[in-house]
């Protein structure tokens, strides 16, 4: 069966095509700035690539735009739409009622549409996405999969915050969690590659891109993770500044400053320093030059003090969550990078790794030199250290073929 595996954005729809029968990448692309001038689409199907500029107004003509690239004579990879089983959608906030991925129905949609106030920026989104290829692709299996799904199998005691409970209750205010399907598709995949069993084994994944966020797994379930009630909470990332005291909030609210650094003179609202902790803080809030991590090393390295201050909190932000949820579990077997920074960064995974021998982790400099799915730990490291690539696509296919097939998700 061949699954269309959809991540629908408010201005874009990235999309790939797999064959499930060997899990083979058909084709892949994305469609950028709809419904804002210079839309277009970029298509890649093997060595062939094109891109097509052209008005897209909306969600249902990408999806469109989308399924004709797919059907092209020269570009494409399929006769009809026929030929596709199902449609996959990621989708970023489940909130507490979807702890597996689902066959999207009436009662799903309704849902995705509870939690808009907990991803404002990404559910809405999603959703579009759904129905837009709801109408263009009428009658094929839709299935949501969700981000925050692994992560719901952590305890009260991880979830909760220490607010009134009625927040929790009544609000549904608590830790949710999100990279979710990464983190479920390397914890699994990590395992098969070292050729053991997830039972009994505590793994900690930590999966670093301009969105970062670890996670403590422990016999395969998710014990506890770093995100939060949204992605703002816990390392500094590209540009999120990561968990914080909150009154840090009310205190920059109350005394806001220009990007020159002087007093702007008057109070600004919570969501005004909310947006400034979401997309001008992190690596670029430090830096105040880049949010991008492979430039973030170039200008320490070249000597520069804030890119330096900002490589050094990100590097020690993830030793303490390392040191916490092995701590929590009673101890770690396996550690995972995955991810942008977690798969290409060598300089990073050393320096994270660096002083953890005290809890038997220890890595070989030679062998850490990858970019591949490899073991870097030294020989005699009590702790095997690990770079797996995530593949998010492909777990939101199978998640997608399972359900279409018998029903339900095999390894939820």
């Amino acid at each position: 069966m061949k699954i269309l595996v959809v991540n629908a954005g408010s201005s874009s729809l990235k999309y790939q095509l797999i064959d499930m029968d060997g899990e083979k990448e058909l084709a892949k692309g994305l469609v950028e700035r709809i419904g804002i001038e210079g839309s277009r689409l970029k298509h890649s199907a093997g060595e062939k690539k094109t891109e097509i500029e052209q008005e897209i107004p909306d969600h249902e003509a990408a999806a469109q735009l989308m399924l004709k690239i797919l059907q092209d004579p020269e570009y494409g990879v399929i006769k009809s739409t026929d030929e596709i089983g199902a449609v996959g959608h990621r989708v970023l906030h489940g909130g507490s009622a979807f702890t597996a991925s689902v066959i999207v129905n009436d009662a799903a949609k309704q849902a995705i549409r509870d939690c808009f106030p907990l991803g404002p920026l990404h559910n809405p989104a999603n959703l579009m996405g759904i129905e837009a290829c709801e109408k263009v692709m009428k009658g094929t299996p839709q299935v949501a999969v969700f981000d925050t799904a692994f992560h719901q199998t952590m305890p009260p005691k991880a979830y909760m915050y220490g607010v009134p409970k009625m927040y929790e209750e009544k609000l549904h205010v608590r830790r949710y969690g999100f990279h979710g399907t990464s983190h479920r598709f390397v914890s699994r995949r990590v395992c098969e590659f070292l050729g053991v069993s997830p039972e009994g084994k505590r793994i900690i994944i930590c999966h670093l891109g301009n969105g970062s966020s670890l996670s403590a797994v422990k016999d395969g379930k998710c014990q506890d993770t770093s995100m939060g009630l949204t992605p703002l909470e816990g390392l500094l990332m590209g540009t999120r500044c990561g968990s914080c005291d909150p009154a840090v909030v009310q205190f920059i609210a109350n005394n806001p400053l220009k990007e020159d650094g002087t007093p702007l003179g008057h109070p600004v609202s919570v969501d005004d320093v909310l947006t400034m902790m979401n997309k001008k803080s992190g690596l670029l809030g430090i830096s105040g030059k880049s949010s991008d991590c492979r430039d973030i090393d170039s200008l320490a390295d070249a000597g520069d003090p804030d890119a330096t201050l900002a490589r050094e909190m990100l590097i020690y932000g993830i030793k303490k969550y390392i040191g916490s949820y092995a701590a929590a579990m009673g101890g770690v077997d396996i550690i995972v990078f995955t991810a942008g920074i977690g798969e290409n960064n060598a300089y990073l995974r050393e320096r994270v790794i660096d002083g953890l021998e005290f809890m038997g982790a220890k890595i070989d400099p030679e062998k850490n030199k990858t970019r591949k799915e490899a073991v870097i730990s030294a020989c005699d490291s009590k702790v095997t250290v690990c770079v797996i690539p995530t593949n998010e696509e492909i777990m939101i296919a199978r998640d997608t073929l399972d359900l279409v097939t018998t029903g339900k998700v095999r390894d939820n």
